[in-house]
This record gives C-alpha cells, sequence and structure tokens, in this order.
C-alpha cells in the first residue's frame, strides 16, 4: 500500500500523540473518579428510569470568550458525572432496559464522542477518542460522533424520551456533521422534536418526550453524595478555607480587591484545583452589600472599611462555596462587631439544627428570627417585625458539582453536603442610623449531613470574630512579596 507524504505525517502524528498521552496520563494527580464510579452511577440512573425509556444528555458547548478565543471548557455537570468525560461535542443514550443491535450483540448505552484529529490536537490538546472512551473511561459500547447521524435507534418504540430542554445558543461548525449543533439538529430529527401536526390534520403521534423528568432523576442521585464525591468535596471545602486563613493573615490597609482575590486563587492552584467554581466575590465596604459583585475593581482599600470574600475552589469537578467577612486593619469596630456577632449567632444555631428531618426552609425562618430579633435590638428596624431586605437570600443550598448544586426537594437526608450562610447588609442610604451604613456580613460553611446531626467541613478558617482577629495578628508568608510599580498614570 502507497501512502501520500501527507498522509504518512498524519500517521506519525497520531502514533506521537497517543505516546505523549499515554506519558501525560502517568504524571497526573490519582484522586480524580474512577470509571467504575461514573459506571455506578449509571447504574444507579437506570435503575431510577421509568420503565421502556431512555435518557439523553449533550456535552455542554464551546463558549466563545472573543474572536478566535474561547472560554475554558467546562463540561455538562450531569455527563461528567455519569461518563468522567471532559470534552465538548459528545452526546450519551442511557435505556432503562436492554437494547439488541443488529448483530445481535445486547447493550444498554451508547456514548458518541469527538473524534481524534491529530491536527486538531496539535493545537487544542489531547482527545480521547472512542477508543479512549472505551479504554480509559470504561463505556465500551463508546462511537464516534460522527457515527450518531446513521445510527439505528428507533426512538418511537419507548414509552419516555427523558432529555433537557435546549436553549438554542449553540454554535454551528459547518464544516463538522459530529459538532454539538449538529448532533441537537440529528437527535431533533431523530425523536420528532417540534414537528408540528400536518396541514391535512391527521391525529399526531403520541407524544414520548419528556423535558421534565430527568431533573427530578438527577436531583435525588446528585443531592446524595457517595463517598467519593465526599472526598473530593472535603478537599474541595479544605482548600477554599485554607484560602481564607491566608488572606486573614496578608490582609492590610492599602490592598486592591483583585490582590485579594488573587491570593484565594493562587492556594487554589497550589493545592491543584483546576477552576473557581463560581466568579470570585470580593467586595470591600459597600462593596459587599452587592450579594454577586464581582468587579472586585476597588483599589487603595481603607483601615475602616471590611471585606466579604466568597470565593470556592472546584478540585476535579467538585465545588466548594465558603465566605468569610474580615476586618481591613485586623479589628472589628463597635458597630461591626455587633453586626457580624448577630451573623454569627444566626448561622451557628442553624448549624446545630441540622438533620436529617429538618428542611432548609426550617433552618432560614430560625436565621431570620435571629437577625430580626438582633436588629431591632440594635435599633437597625423599628421591631422584629419590620420588614426589610437587609437579609434578602434564602440561607442554605446544595453544593458538589455545581455551586448550586441539584438536590431533592423537602427534608434534609444523610450524606447531602450543604451550605448555612446568613447574611446582614446595611447599604450606604439605608433607613437606619448612618454609623451602620456600609456594613456587609455573610458567613457561608459548608456542612455534611450525618446520620444524626452535621459535621462542619469549612471549619479550618475561623469564624468568631475574636478568632478572626487572632488570625489576622499572624504574619503572612506574602509579607516579604513585593514587585516592581507600574509605571505611568494611575
Amino acid at each position: 500500500m502507497k501512502f501520500s507524504f501527507k498522509t504518512l505525517i498524519i500517521l506519525i502524528t497520531f502514533m506521537f500523540s497517543g505516546f505523549f498521552f499515554l506519558q501525560a496520563q502517568e504524571n497526573v494527580r490519582k484522586d480524580y473518579l474512577s470509571a467504575d464510579f461514573h459506571k455506578g452511577r449509571r447504574d444507579a440512573l437506570r435503575a431510577k428510569l421509568p420503565d421502556n425509556s431512555v435518557a439523553i444528555f449533550f456535552a455542554s458547548p464551546v463558549r466563545n470568550r472573543a474572536n478566535d478565543v474561547d472560554f475554558i471548557y467546562h463540561q455538562d455537570p450531569d455527563l461528567f458525572y455519569l461518563t468522567g468525560y471532559n470534552e465538548p461535542h459528545a452526546v450519551l443514550l442511557v435505556f432503562k432496559n436492554a437494547q439488541t443491535d443488529k448483530s445481535g450483540n445486547e447493550y444498554n448505552e451508547i456514548f458518541f464522542v469527538q473524534t481524534r484529529n491529530a491536527q486538531a490536537e496539535q493545537w487544542t490538546g489531547r482527545r480521547l477518542g472512542s477508543a479512549g472512551a472505551q479504554e480509559k473511561l470504561g463505556i465500551l459500547n463508546s462511537l464516534n460522533n460522527t457515527d450518531f447521524k446513521t445510527y439505528d435507534v428507533n426512538f418511537e418504540k419507548f414509552d419516555k424520551i427523558l432529555f433537557y430542554d435546549f436553549k438554542n445558543d449553540v454554535r454551528d461548525n459547518a464544516r463538522d456533521e459530529g459538532d454539538l449543533f449538529s448532533l441537537i439538529q440529528q437527535f431533533k430529527t431523530k425523536v420528532g422534536y417540534g414537528v408540528e401536526a400536518n396541514s391535512l390534520g391527521a391525529e399526531p403521534k403520541k407524544n414520548n418526550l419528556d423535558l421534565r423528568g430527568l431533573n427530578t432523576i438527577m436531583g435525588e442521585l446528585r443531592g446524595i453524595k457517595t463517598k467519593d464525591e465526599l472526598d473530593l468535596l472535603r478537599k474541595a471545602v479544605f482548600i477554599s478555607a485554607v484560602g481564607q486563613a491566608e488572606v486573614m493573615k496578608a490582609m492590610h490597609p492599602g490592598m486592591t480587591e483583585t490582590e485579594v482575590q488573587g491570593i484565594h486563587e493562587f492556594v487554589f492552584k497550589k493545592y491543584g484545583s483546576e477552576y473557581e467554581g463560581y466568579p470570585s466575590i470580593v467586595g470591600a465596604g459597600n462593596n459587599g452589600c452587592i450579594l454577586h459583585y464581582i468587579e472586585n475593581t476597588e483599589i487603595d482599600i481603607q483601615s475602616d472599611q471590611m471585606i466579604l470574600m466568597d470565593l470556592g475552589a472546584e478540585y476535579h469537578g467538585y465545588t466548594a462555596d465558603v465566605t468569610r467577612t474580615i476586618p481591613i486593619d485586623g479589628k472589628f469596630s463597635k458597630e461591626e462587631k455587633a453586626i457580624y456577632d448577630l451573623v454569627y449567632q444566626a448561622q451557628e444555631e442553624a448549624i446545630q439544627m441540622a438533620k436529617p428531618g429538618v428542611s432548609m426552609s426550617e433552618m432560614g425562618a430560625l436565621a431570620s428570627t435571629i437577625i430580626n430579633k438582633g436588629l431591632a435590638a440594635l435599633g437597625v428596624i423599628e421591631n422584629e417585625t419590620t420588614r426589610h431586605t437587609y437579609f434578602p437570600h434564602g440561607l442554605s443550598h446544595h453544593i458538589g458539582l455545581d455551586v448550586h448544586d441539584k438536590g431533592p426537594r423537602g427534608p434534609l437526608q444523610e450524606n447531602m453536603v450543604i451550605t448555612v450562610e446568613p447574611g446582614i447588609y446595611i447599604p450606604n442610604g439605608s433607613k437606619c442610623d448612618p454609623k451602620w451604613w456600609g456594613i456587609a456580613v455573610r458567613i457561608e460553611d459548608d456542612i455534611l449531613i450525618t446520620k444524626n446531626g452535621s459535621e462542619l467541613l469549612s471549619g479550618f478558617a475561623p469564624r468568631k470574630s475574636e478568632d478572626i482577629e487572632a488570625l489576622m495578628k499572624q504574619s503572612s508568608p506574602l509579607a516579604q512579596f513585593t514587585l516592581p510599580a507600574l509605571k505611568g498614570n494611575k
């Protein structure tokens, strides 16, 4: 057989890309979720699916940042949970009942992944391909995404086809029949998604498309963490708490919000955390009253302010959510301490209440009652029944693969991981004594629901006001880290 020079180069590139792929896999952290974990999650999903059904999961789209630069890719959490796959342009089918192909072979899942491409991999990184998905992910029935269009699945025979509705925000690469846009369009054609009744008035076929049931099923699965998930969540939370503690030691007047953010995220990377679980929130003074303040552009932070820091490391897919509020100069003023200690009291009593059978709403009601009584006692509001917006958000949510993770509604259950995050925010210009203006306090911790109560996971970062002040007196290794000044206008 004769090869053209171009074909020979491609073959050699594939050979070496495979060699370097294997080498790279040997020099990585060893605490990633295993193929057995993901298989167990697919089996657990299959057990919850209704009879004669199939569940469909698509990869997240690639998001464009600007021009020819894309955002760093982040996989759809459900698809990652079920496969461990971290590449785009893929679709997973999980069948309730075993299927039989034309050769008489049985299967209960099919995974279509992006193809190997030596030229693309040189620019954007290694791909598993179908063979890699079989070997590394243990999904034996893995095919190239370009095979999806012609793969014969009789969707009409299922009582239910479960999938999430589409947001119509996926770009089309017209040169790639296996990209996510094409996979979605091919799927819509196969299942009759969006097909209207014909003009002759014929009775339409029974619709077997279920766009709601999957969210409930995945919430039931993801809301209760396995041991493997808890191991990763503990690490993510610990990393985030260490970041808070290191900033407490490094904090001093004159810093910038961006600098504070950078210290946190340096700690994350030092531990091997791949991403932040959400945009970092670092708000000094009145900026802390903006719940999702992510600009972090304030410079020359003043000594008479506090700074609210809400950040979470994402470690191997699992994210923490930890918030601390500290005084810039290391000492709470009288008013700051009064508000801080009130928030701490509400949080502490809510944490003590947390156990199986109790609901997040019950915990939230307790925290609100404590905060209202405290604000009335301080004279911030007229009485404890006065309506106000100083505590405008809920107390708790699930964390896991998402910072606001999926989870079942209703009473707490063992092995759920949730936040407890009361807060008081008094923006400048509020209808109270100006001495309270600009004070914003949120204390957010992550807890594991245990058999008889809860376990505080983020306790490495001090929570009590006196403990924060004590840690802020310690020296920081960053104190000696200085950089040349920027030249030019400020």
